[in-house]
């Protein structure tokens, strides 16, 4: 139910503040301003986005817990699209999500909500050297003939 309602509500929102603010600035710089936060929200999501990766690759090398870098990278992604779509409250929401303070809060809402039962991060165990693993052999190089320079292979004659 809250899908459609978002579906129904976000266009209409964004249909009324692009005749509002059109009307107030004028249409060039309605797209002006539109095309710019596509530009620095794809800058800012590129940014974000490569940090929020090195803290989940910090997270799997320390064993810790990746719940919250994966939020924030999927928050980071979410923003993204919000500000590649045309339009100021999904700029507004999308530039919202890029700030951290607010992504924490969204991620304790979130995970008040959600109850995980366990998480358990093991190093893989290395396997002991075995006495099995071990074959002796001998070997003896066989020099190469040297031999006519083969021709064409006749493999695609019909």
């Amino acid at each position: 139910m809250w899908l459609f309602i978002a579906f129904l509500a976000v266009p209409l929102i964004e249909i009324t503040l692009f005749i509002q603010i059109g009307g107030a600035i004028g249409l060039g710089w309605t797209l002006v301003t539109v095309v710019l936060t596509a530009i620095a929200g794809t800058w800012l999501v590129r940014n974000q986005g490569l940090l929020a990766m090195s803290q989940l690759k910090s997270s799997f090398s320390d064993l810790r817990d990746p719940t919250e870098p994966l939020v924030h990278g999927a928050m980071i992604l979410f923003s993204g699209a919000l500000l590649l779509t045309p339009g100021f409250f999904t700029d507004a929401v999308g530039f919202l999500l890029l700030v951290p303070a607010v992504r924490v809060a969204v991620f304790k809402a979130l995970r008040s909500r959600i109850n995980v039962q366990s998480f358990e991060a093991r190093p893989r165990p290395q396997r002991p050297h075995q006495q099995g693993d071990v074959i002796d052999g001998e070997f003896t190089e066989v020099p190469r003939e040297p031999t006519a320079r083969p021709g064409p292979s006749k493999w695609s004659d019909h």
